[in-house]
């Protein structure tokens, strides 16, 4: 039998507001625990919340983003449950009337054809605390209590891990673009609860689903899907299904690549949501709308620019328009006047071969946009040859120092004076006369032995398309 998969996911963004979602504590990350917490993120008695104008217009913007309706009237509830890290015995959360309803974003599929994944809702909820286990104790750091999160819900469009995976990489990169999150998934501010079920193929019914919690990077989510789904075919061939798939949390261990139950999973009416008492509706001015919608160029329309505006490649184009440090690089070396084409190899090739091998992003790159920009210019003008380039920038990579320095220092300078090459060649093929002969009696692979033997006469400085120029005049007479 050949199953279909179906994902929904829950992605839990952290709002980069400077406070947190209803009260005036900072959000800073990595302080001294329990040091940014008043009576309102503390629950003491009498404490009452004040909702983050900020919060609101960041998740207006990511409505904005997805194509979806913003509510001018939502509702923040009470979302009931007991848990150690959270000192109220409840989150403040949206549920009937979500802030942000009815969106989609558009994944692109390995042919190049698009999927439209739908986005139910987007709502505002705060952030619950951090629990520390050591081996006979649990302590509760409150910091991150009340820190603002916009929960993205998709729709169960989803059907494999890479598309799972696919769509991420878009949602991370559109909330990167609008500066609404710093998405570290290291820290946990961008992390995703996937909802992974199975159906026979041409089925429509939803079978049951399982949820992964807490997945903060895209390989795990991958792996954390693949084995669930795995799991979830093997029971329906074994004719366990219903008995060991069941409405559950699961959590997903990374060293051994497998999923663990954690716990029942709830339905809504077990959290026994009602409006916080304490919160009006939520009505948005008329002027936030005005002043959210002018949001920036998103990944599809600046890889739609770059195609149009710079003649590169379709693949090239998403590939740098996928991260806004990237987009922001490339542009920035575009200013220098170098061909985009050549910009696209050293930027996405080479530059990012030795990142990669030093385990860095572009942003920590220790060559910026001008630099590269620079090199590339010194390959175009022919000062240096396409490979002492890639030499000329591993020396970049490890100093600090001027280009039209580090080719003198290196002594990479390429030999472009006609007079200095032809010298060169007459040496050689005077001292190669009887492989002359045989070139000329139609052996013509001796002709890359020519061109070997020039460049190593010149140390490999000699202009490679000029050194094949003047060789080919010289043997043809």
């Amino acid at each position: 039998m050949e199953f279909e998969v179906v994902i929904g996911l829950e992605v839990h963004v952290q709002l980069n507001t400077k406070t947190k979602m209803f009260c005036s504590c900072p959000t800073s990350f990595a302080e001294m625990q329990n040091k940014n917490t008043c009576p309102v993120c503390l629950a003491l008695p009498g404490a009452l919340p004040v909702i983050n104008e900020e919060a609101v217009k960041k998740a207006m913007m990511f409505g904005y983003a997805i194509n979806a309706t913003i509510n001018k009237k939502s509702i923040f509830n009470r979302k009931n449950y007991f848990y150690p890290d959270l000192p109220k015995g409840y989150q403040i959360s949206q549920f009937e009337i979500p802030i942000v309803e009815n969106g989609y974003l558009f994944i692109e599929k390995e042919d190049g054809t698009k999927r439209k994944i739908g986005i139910t809702r987007a709502h505002l909820e705060e952030d619950a605390g951090k629990n520390i286990h050591s081996i006979d104790v649990s302590k509760v750091d409150l910091n991150r209590a009340g820190t603002p999160l916009l929960e993205i819900v998709s729709e169960p469009d989803l059907r494999s891990s890479d598309e799972a995976v696919d769509y991420l990489k878009k949602l991370h990169s559109i909330v990167r673009y609008l500066n609404i999150s710093d998405a570290n998934m290291q820290e946990g501010s961008f992390r995703c609860d996937a909802n992974v079920s199975i159906r026979p193929k041409g089925d429509s019914k939803l079978y049951t689903r399982v949820e992964i919690k807490n997945l903060n990077s895209f390989r795990f989510i991958k792996r954390a899907i693949d084995y669930e789904v795995e799991r979830h075919i093997e029971a329906w061939e074994d004719g366990v299904y219903e008995k060991e798939v069941v409405q559950e949390t699961r959590l997903f261990d990374s060293q051994k690549g497998v999923t663990k139950s954690m716990r029942g999973k709830e339905e809504s009416a077990d959290y026994r949501y009602f409006p916080d008492p304490d919160l009006l509706p939520l009505v948005i001015p008329d002027s936030f709308f005005e002043e959210t919608k002018n949001i920036p160029e998103l990944p599809d329309e600046k890889e739609e620019r770059f195609i149009k505006e710079y003649g590169i490649r379709a693949y090239d184009a998403a590939l740098i328009a996928s991260s806004i440090e990237m987009a922001d690089y490339f542009e920035n070396m575009l200013k220098e006047k170098i061909d985009p084409k050549n910009a696209v190899t050293w930027l996405t090739v080479e530059l990012a071969a030795r990142l990669n091998k030093e385990n860095l992003d572009i942003t920590k790159s220790p060559i910026d946009a001008k630099k590269l920009s620079k090199l590339i210019k010194r390959i175009e003008d022919k000062t240096i040859s396409n490979k002492a380039a890639k030499d000329v920038l591993d020396y970049l990579m490890q100093n600090s120092i001027d280009v039209d320095e580090a080719i003198e220092k290196l002594g990479l300078k390429q030999i472009s004076d006609e007079s200095q090459i032809l010298s060169m060649i007459d040496d050689i093929l005077s001292k190669n006369q009887d492989k002359v002969n045989e070139y000329k009696n139609g052996k013509e692979k001796l002709f890359g032995f020519f061109v070997g033997q020039v460049m190593k006469a010149s140390k490999g400085k000699a202009d490679p398309k000029l050194v094949n120029r003047l060789l080919k005049e010289r043997l043809s007479s």
